[in-house]
């Protein structure tokens, strides 16, 4: 089984550690041409906004910026540290930020006082895996 280790300030990994690390730590997440990647699925154009805006605004909270793909009802996350030309601790950091964020349902949350989206097409949002 393939193992990782923590790295220094922008020093990339290798291909089996970043395949290990996503296992472990984003498995929803893949690896493939250089980029670690995410595609979140939505009901429709607002929600795809809605994720955009989060996904920029965490983004630039961090300043590491990914690359998106933006259509109807998707948003595909891609990210790789462009000055170290791989997969750093800043990529995974921000992913897992990302996945926080974007997947949190409060509804499924125990003793949350927030119900989260109804099950109600007319409210549909995020489509949680």
């Amino acid at each position: 089984m393939a193992q990782w280790r923590k790295k220094e300030k922008d020093e990339t990994y290798t291909d089996e550690e970043i395949l290990a690390r996503l296992k472990e730590e984003l498995p929803k997440w893949t690896y493939e041409n250089g980029w670690i990647r995410r595609k979140y699925k939505t009901s429709g154009w607002k929600a795809t906004l809605m994720v955009v805006n989060t996904v920029g605004h965490l983004s630039e909270a961090a300043f590491h910026h990914p690359d998106l793909t933006v259509s109807y009802a998707f948003v595909t996350v891609k990210l790789m540290n462009h000055a170290a030309k791989g997969i750093t601790d800043k990529d995974f950091e921000l992913a897992k930020k990302i996945e926080e964020v974007i997947m949190w349902q409060p509804g499924k949350e125990k003793d949350s006082a927030l119900e989260g989206t109804p099950d109600d097409p007319r409210f549909k949002y995020i489509k949680y895996d």
